[in-house]
């Protein structure tokens, strides 16, 4: 028996909706053309997981993903010939992250589903970051919740459940829309359907992604556009 309709979408962006390393790729060809852009990119990004663990191991109290951004650039600057960058280029820098560019699908494809469906981000990053990189990059959302609303940084069980808990619905009336694995393995064991999107560049074309399906998701799907057609929207 197939599962019924979800009656909330929530999505992973970083990776997901947004491609950060294409992103950040062209920003430092931009500034800073004699650093390597691809591993400029991929170190900023190394340290967002072990970042966040100083948190959830209350090492560091809350502290929303943009100070922990800056937090992980200002520690990667001097590997890159960078240190001596000023305050303000560092600040400008920083905020990268509210400059994301869509992937080429994203948009018509969150356009599509929020027809039909509310449709909303559930991401590690703040408030701040997701309404700016909305109004950036044009992204339709009905509302914009992070894990800063919950104080919890996925894959904690809060984050997930906390979507389900605002709009007063069953977890099972939940589905996390992810290109990660991981992510969406945790939202299952919460109870959320899950949609899994292919995105084998996400690391850049140097480091293709495995997309291959895995079981579990109640969608496995080629681009969030894919999501749209497999839901009828």
């Amino acid at each position: 028996m197939a599962a019924a309709l979800p009656q909330i979408l929530a999505f992973d962006v970083f990776g997901t909706v947004v491609d950060w390393h294409g992103s950040i790729l062209r920003e430092m060809a931009e500034r800073y053309p004699q650093v390597d852009g691809d591993a400029f990119a991929l170190a900023w990004r190394k340290g967002y997981q072990p970042a966040m663990d100083l948190v959830r191991s209350g090492q560091l109290g809350w502290t929303r993903i943009d100070a922990l951004h800056r937090r992980i650039l200002d520690g990667i600057l001097p590997q890159f010939g960078l240190g001596d960058m000023s305050e303000a280029e560092r600040a400008e820098l920083n905020r990268v992250w509210h400059r994301l560019a869509p992937w080429s699908d994203s948009v018509a494809g969150l356009a599509r589903l929020k027809s039909r469906f509310v449709i909303t981000p559930l991401s590690n990053g703040n408030i701040a970051l997701l309404t700016y990189m909305a109004k950036n990059a044009g992204l339709p959302w009905d509302c914009v919740l992070s894990a800063e609303v919950f104080k919890a940084y996925k894959p904690d069980p809060a984050a997930y459940l906390g979507v389900a808990d605002v709009f007063e619905v069953g977890a099972a009336s939940v589905m996390l829309v992810a290109a990660h694995h991981s992510d969406l393995a945790a939202a299952r064991q919460c109870g959320l359907q899950t949609a899994y999107i292919q995105r084998p560049l996400e690391f850049g074309a140097n480091q293709p992604k495995d997309v291959t399906p895995q079981p579990g998701n109640t969608y496995h799907c080629s681009s969030i556009l894919d999501l749209a057609d497999q839901l009828g929207c």
